[in-house]
């Protein structure tokens, strides 16, 4: 696949055969020297002759040491450099030149050039420093401006804990007979030196004689400082400008003009969110940047027409900041779209679609689900349907708080099908459904709500659904039902449900015929399902005999498709975010309002 068009404001040289294999023979480099290194890690005898190759007069390649802590960094930089990050690229031509000059200037010496080894590694660091230079125009990937302070914040502080924590454990496991002659700076230079190397001479360090296992703990956390600092200095950047007033007021013109061909459409206003426009502003993208991954959530927003426009410019960004792009919950219309723009696809499961015009109680079908209506109705169970505009403001307040109060944990979950926000002045044409149980007197004790953003002029898409947990099964599916038969009261003809992953595979996996990886498949996700209503959530929604529209998530390469995942995750809010400690984290942008 070629490379998209850059972002009018982001230049670049094209890239040329030379230039992608330069970079392609750089990042293979570093692959093959890192599983040298891990290997020559577990390899007893191997290490050690990879150790001896690196004393006295004979040299191996550019970062070929054997280690944990050598494999894990060489390993950092082959991922970096395959994201074409800038930053790696300067650390790898600045340390690899000054290791190829140092080399070179060795070679002077007879003792030295008398090694064919010698010859052979100064050969193989020439080779990667001129893929560096020959490759330069494929590492455009730009990190974040504030990982040089990080990293080196991460790297002073990390390594004096883990200086003191090795000087402590030198301390307790200290054998040697004579260990009261020893100081604690010693034992503290000396947990610093194993933090470097767990084969560097301790000979000079008489009062001091540790287990291997000390010298083992002391080099894993080194390793570890190696990782957090790398991951300070190479982190992809996080997050970007989310929307601006000026933003939100031209999605929501887009919206009022397009916003009935996605039902998912109102969502790309969660203020968390960037966007980024078509060079005609008749199109945008919506999307978070988070763990690495450029994650956009349904169609673009706008008219199809101009979707190029808006498609080109992300996937440059991406590209950029080395970013992987991908779409959750596109339509089958835009991926068509996307896919001409070199992303594939992958169908995640189908969106529940129901008519009002065509829903009904009645018939055989509907006996289960006409039953358990009728049962909450009889039960004293009443629903209030209105816009959030015509909502008092005190009533709101109180709205608000209930809803609160039954989220179940402390974190709002969604992302692709969640607004994120409730009660907002800004969304009046919202719908609220409030269910009160009129059996405790009065208006009735409120016991549920359920929220939906339009979905254009005549639809609407579920966004928010709470209930007390002390109220009776069944209220749910009770006001979504009141929802479809009260709907032209407030001028609705159709209404977005829950979201069904995997339904194809359900449906079809229970059918008589169906083969035996798609009922292994379909048993799979049942035994899941215990944990993430996979089947739970497809059941409920297809006892309102929606018409299903597929739903797809499209990416660029195969590979991706974990981080992709785990930053799908992450956004909907399923997993918190990992890494650093939250007092090294930047803190989030919020919208201002």
């Amino acid at each position: 696949m070629g490379d998209a068009p850059l972002a009018p404001n982001v230049q670049r040289r094209p890239s040329t055969t030379a230039s992608r294999r330069a970079a392609a023979f750089a990042v293979w480099y570093l692959r093959v020297v890192t599983f040298v290194n891990l290997l020559s890690a577990v390899w007893v005898s191997f290490g050690n002759d990879v150790r001896r190759h690196n004393e006295e007069n004979f040299y191996t390649p550019y970062l070929l040491t054997a280690g944990f802590a050598s494999g894990v960094f060489t390993m950092f930089l082959a991922i970096t450099m395959r994201r074409r990050k800038r930053a790696a690229w300067i650390l790898n031509i600045v340390l690899g030149s000054l290791f190829l000059l140092l080399f070179a200037l060795a070679m002077f010496f007879a003792e030295i050039r008398e090694h064919a080894q010698n010859w052979v590694s100064l050969v193989l660091t020439a080779a990667f420093v001129a893929a560096l230079v020959v490759g330069k125009r494929e590492f455009y990937a730009k990190g974040d401006r504030s990982n040089a302070r990080l990293a080196a914040a991460v790297g002073v502080g990390g390594l004096l804990v883990c200086s003191l924590l090795a000087a402590l454990l030198v301390t307790v496991a200290n054998q040697a007979d004579d260990s009261h002659r020893s100081t604690f700076l010693e034992r503290w230079n000396y947990g610093t030196m194993r933090l470097i190397s767990v084969a560097a001479d301790d000979s000079g360090f008489t009062g001091i004689s540790t287990p291997n296992w000390v010298d083992v703990v002391i080099n894993v956390m080194s390793t570890l400082l190696i990782l957090a600092v790398l991951y300070a200095a190479f982190r992809s950047r996080r997050a970007v400008d989310p929307l601006t007033e000026d933003d939100e007021t031209r999605l929501r013109a887009l919206l009022d003009r397009n916003g009935d061909r996605d039902s998912l459409g109102y969502f790309a206003l969660r203020r968390e969110k960037s966007v980024i426009w078509s060079p005609t502003g008749k199109a945008a993208i919506a999307y978070r940047a988070l763990g690495g991954v450029s994650l956009a959530a349904g169609d673009p927003i706008g008219d199809p027409e101009a979707w190029p426009g808006a498609i080109e410019p992300w996937l440059a960004e991406a590209r950029v900041h080395g970013w992987i792009p991908a779409v959750m919950g596109a339509s089958e219309e835009a991926g068509t779209v996307y896919a001409r723009h070199g992303l594939d696809a992958l169908e995640l499961g189908d969106e529940a679609i129901v008519e009002t015009a065509e829903f009904t109680l009645e018939g055989r079908a509907m006996r289960t689900v006409r039953q358990a209506y009728n049962r909450v109705k009889r039960a004293g169970y009443t629903v209030r349907v209105r816009r959030h505009a015509d909502i008092p403001a005190e009533e709101m307040t109180y709205l608000l708080q209930r809803a609160d109060d039954w989220r179940d944990g402390e974190t709002e979950r969604g992302f692709s099908m969640a607004l994120g926000r409730l009660g907002d002045p800004e969304d009046g044409q919202c719908v609220m459904l409030e269910c009160a149980d009129s059996r405790a007197g009065g208006g009735g004790e409120l016991r549920a709500v359920l929220s939906f953003v339009p979905w254009g002029p005549n639809g609407l898409s579920l966004d928010l659904m709470r209930r007390d947990r002390d109220s009776d099964n069944g209220l749910m599916e009770f006001m979504v039902i009141e929802l479809l038969q009260r709907a032209q009261e407030i001028g609705i003809t159709q209404v977005s449900l829950n979201f069904a992953m995997f339904r194809s595979v359900f449906e079809r996996g229970g059918r008589i015929g169906a083969g035996p990886v798609l009922r292994l498949w379909r048993s799979l996700l049942s035994f899941f399902s215990r944990w993430w209503q996979i089947e739970s959530l497809y059941r409920a929604n297809a006892k309102y005999r929606p018409i299903w529209e597929p739903r797809f998530l499209l990416f660029e390469k195969s590979a991706d498709l974990p981080r992709i995942g785990i930053a799908a995750a992450r956004a909907e809010g399923f997993l918190e975010a990992p890494g650093l400690p939250k007092w090294l984290h930047r803190k989030h942008l919020e919208s201002k309002r």
